[in-house]
């Protein structure tokens, strides 16, 4: 699993965006795109298939997305009911500008996903599709999945419908700019409620016995000639929003389960040692785990922006191993059926301008909904998805791996023989000379070689023994 989610701020160019661009070449990717794709996507821009969309542009929906973002896949408007609320969610609408069969279909397919590196990304679709035509872009009127989901007082779902529609953002929010409106008060009623909903849907999240995982981003920050890496907590804001996301995505995944065909995005309950070999984590980082408080209950305990907690949180990961896309048909759901971190049946479908099983998934939910069969080109397609998936995700994990071990090593490669504190949160079983070290500033964790067992969940003083940006490594050893 990649350990953190990186993003980069400073001059346009320097050593370091040197180095990524050459990991670009190495991994041979590149955001540009073949010319019959380009002129493909630039005929679905002017004529995409809005055939079965409804007028719902009076629908006043807003985006919440990092305040650089274009690719915007979501937009929410959000009500208080006589007897609960009404969740309106647009989900861009891919297949309206994506010819099954054609050339920027079988682009989607060998890309999987967009690939994001700390300087830029290498996208899913063009640009004119996922910056332009398809985004939900404020004051532009969008082909979209609308899904209208009401819940009861309690934030449990109580009824679900989508449909095709034309829609059209009125504003593009932030983040942070929506979290201070909602803590000054000041916040329209349709964003006041994100954090109404989002709570109860974190307490709904409680009793199913899931988590979410407020992994921190990192942001690299130029500072005199060198880098440095600051800490991006999520905002109680990003975690709304995130509810509102899961939401939908059961509410699919139930869509697709009562009809009989789908596909699920699955995870394994943790085995015994996993969830082990995370308590020897966090009593090497000092974490206070009681034997009889569950890996869930710790989680929601800690401070994403207390760095030894982050780098908990992304250790915490690996109990996310495992998961995958499963395909069922005839009513014969797979075993296991939920995603054990979710606690539920749950499909992504909230995302399709960046992955590509989500087009998939909305074509289920619109069509089960209308009480018809699938399109052809949708069942044909499913049995492959789940390795299309795989594939895609691997290459994702390796990029945001890879991407993560150039920027500390150069971060570091000026202090090659200098010491730091840390603590040994991990040893390895069949080699304890070799493990991983939690570094305390800057907050790097890498790998540590020893001549003798290494002292795990101690603090120890460490060397730093390796740290080139071209091998992409950085190794310590103990003072």
């Amino acid at each position: 699993m990649p350990r953190r989610q990186l993003h980069m701020t400073g001059a346009a160019d320097s050593p370091l965006r040197a180095a990524l661009r050459a990991l670009r070449t190495e991994l041979g990717l590149t955001a540009d795109f073949p010319p019959d794709v380009l002129a493909e996507a630039a005929d679905a821009v002017r004529s995409p298939d809005l055939s079965d969309h409804r007028d719902a542009t009076d629908l006043p929906l807003f985006t919440i997305d990092p305040p650089t973002s274009r690719d915007l896949d979501q937009a929410l408007h959000l009500e208080r009911r006589p007897h609960g609320f009404r969740v309106h969610y647009a989900i861009a609408d891919t297949a309206a500008f994506v010819r099954p069969g054609g050339a920027l279909d079988a682009e989607a397919h060998r890309r999987v996903t967009t690939l994001y590196f700390p300087d830029g990304k290498v996208p899913l679709h063009p640009a004119a599709l996922s910056e332009g035509a398809a985004s939900l872009l404020p004051g532009e009127t969008r082909p979209a999945a609308l899904w209208r989901i009401d819940l009861d007082p309690e934030g449990r779902p109580v009824s679900t419908e989508v449909s095709r529609a034309l829609v059209r953002s009125r504003a593009k929010l932030d983040y942070a700019g929506a979290q201070r409106q909602i803590d000054a008060g000041t916040a329209e009623e349709p964003l006041a409620l994100l954090r109404d909903i989002g709570l109860l849907r974190e307490e709904q999240e409680t009793v199913r016995g899931g988590i979410s995982l407020d992994v921190p981003e990192q942001e690299i920050v130029e500072r005199g000639g060198g880098y440095g890496l600051d800490y991006r907590a999520p905002l109680p804001a990003d975690g709304w929003n995130a509810q509102i996301s899961l939401l939908t995505g059961m509410a699919a995944a139930r869509i697709m389960a009562d009809s009989g065909t789908g596909i699920l995005r699955t995870l394994p309950v943790a085995p015994d040692g996993a969830v082990t070999r995370l308590r020897r984590t966090a009593q090497a980082l000092r974490i206070d785990w009681p034997h009889h408080v569950p890996y869930a209950g710790v989680v929601r305990s800690l401070d994403p922006r207390n760095t030894v907690h982050a780098a908990f949180l992304e250790e915490c990961t690996t109990l996310l191993r495992g998961a995958g896309y499963t395909v069922f048909e005839h009513g014969d759901l797979p075993d296991p059926a939920v995603h054990a971190a979710v606690a539920a049946l749950y499909t992504h479908c909230t995302a399709p301008l960046r992955r590509l099983v989500d087009r998939y998934a909305a074509e289920l939910c619109l069509a089960a909904t209308a009480d018809r069969e699938p399109p052809e080109w949708v069942l044909q397609a499913l049995p492959g998805l789940p390795r299309e998936m795989a594939e895609g995700t691997r290459r994702a994990n390796t990029v945001e791996r890879e991407c993560v071990d150039l920027v500390e090593a150069a971060l570091l490669q000026d202090r090659v023989g200098s010491a730091f504190d840390g603590f040994v949160i991990d040893v390895d079983d069949k080699r304890p000379s070799v493990g991983t070290v939690h570094i305390e500033d800057p907050a790097i964790v890498a790998r540590i070689d020893s001549d003798s067992p290494l002292p795990l969940g101690e603090r120890l003083r460490v060397r730093l023994t390796q740290a080139d940006p071209g091998s992409a490594k950085v190794r310590f050893a103990p003072e």
